[in-house]
């Protein structure tokens, strides 16, 4: 599954190209064989009956209203726990690095994510520019550290979305969202009379405000959501300025499975389509108290809760700066988190190290 990692997918997609607004194609040289017929029938099979809600709140006029609201609320950006209040439609960037432009990395079919969501076709993929985690060890640092990628607008969104429908792609998987939550809402709204149809996979750190979240309820079909850290300080060390996040992941956690619940696949396409989907990748050293996060999630959501436990860490970026982290795991350190997890009770697991 995780054969090819998210770097390498950034830096061997297809980049968005520049585009104009007189039709030209917004992503070139992707899913090149796809539109043979053989290949659309195929997809047609791997349809579901399944209608995503944002299709239904668009109708209501609650989507757009939504968005709205929180795009005004960048006048002041308490979008994410770190509340800089940056007036951000002003041209100023927050802490995440953002402003009011919309900036992308690429969009394309990614086939690296957990095979719910891969199918046959891939993911639809949106890595969006810049976060509030400032991870040191981030694997994608071009992007969500130094900023690379290009500003596009509301309704250039909408397009990728429809093309990566067109193309094929089971789902729409916003990659690191949180800072462009309005912009999303408000392409969904321009998308949906279009005819995008296709569940939405809210791609996520786990760092979320719950009043912010509860904005989603109802717009959001899959959260793929990561728990990183149950340590306090580690969060600080490694994130810095996150010493909030156990606090506010398990907030957040309890809020997703609220509103989406138990991740099942599809008895027939083997595809998701709804419920929450956590991620956790193993650190060396259990410096981030790997053992704590299985057991407060087994404590306090369903004990079939989907868990996908992760062993591709990797040290990049500033991570060699930290000795206890300078390195790849270890596969007995991996098992370790594994045991416990079933210990625990946890009865829905994907593993990657054997």
């Amino acid at each position: 599954m995780y054969k090819h990692n998210r770097r390498h997918f950034l830096r061997t997609a297809a980049v968005l190209p520049a585009m104009t607004l007189a039709g030209q194609p917004l992503i070139k040289g992707v899913f090149a064989n796809m539109e043979h017929p053989e290949n659309l029938n195929a997809m047609n099979k791997t349809r579901s009956s399944h209608t995503p809600g944002y299709v239904q709140m668009h109708h209501s006029g609650e989507l757009k209203a939504r968005g709205e609201i929180l795009y005004e609320r960048m006048r002041h950006c308490d979008l994410c726990p770190r509340d800089c209040e940056t007036d951000r439609l002003s041209g100023l960037r927050g802490d995440c690095s953002a402003h009011a432009d919309l900036e992308i990395s690429s969009a394309s079919a990614h086939f690296g994510e957990e095979s719910e969501l891969v199918g046959r076709f891939g993911s639809g993929t949106i890595f969006f520019t810049n976060c509030s985690m400032l991870c040191v060890f981030c694997i994608n640092y071009e992007v969500s550290q130094l900023g690379h990628g290009r500003q596009y607008n509301i309704r250039q969104l909408a397009d990728m979305m429809l093309l990566l429908q067109r193309r094929g792609c089971h789902n729409i998987n916003i990659v690191t969202p949180s800072h462009y939550i309005p912009h999303i809402l408000l392409a969904l709204d321009r998308a949906v009379p279009d005819g995008l149809r296709i569940p939405l996979v809210y791609n996520t750190s786990g760092w979320e405000k719950t009043e912010v979240l509860e904005f989603l309820d109802g717009i959001v079909d899959v959260y793929l959501a990561d728990f990183k850290y149950a340590d306090a300080d580690a969060a600080d060390k490694y994130s810095p300025g996150a010493r909030c996040y156990p606090e506010v992941a398990q907030k957040a956690m309890l809020e997703m499975n609220r509103q989406v619940g138990v991740a099942h696949p599809d008895e027939d396409s083997g595809l998701m389509y709804r419920g929450l989907m956590i991620r956790h990748l193993v650190m060396p050293g259990n410096v981030i108290r790997s053992d704590r996060v299985m057991r407060w999630i087994a404590n306090n959501l369903p004990k079939d809760t989907y868990v996908n436990i992760m062993s591709q860490y990797t040290p990049m970026f500033k991570a060699h700066d930290y000795p206890e982290i300078a390195r790849r795991i270890t596969r007995s350190e991996y098992n370790n988190v594994v045991s416990v997890a079933r210990s625990a009770g946890l009865t829905n697991l994907r593993l990657q190290m054997r």
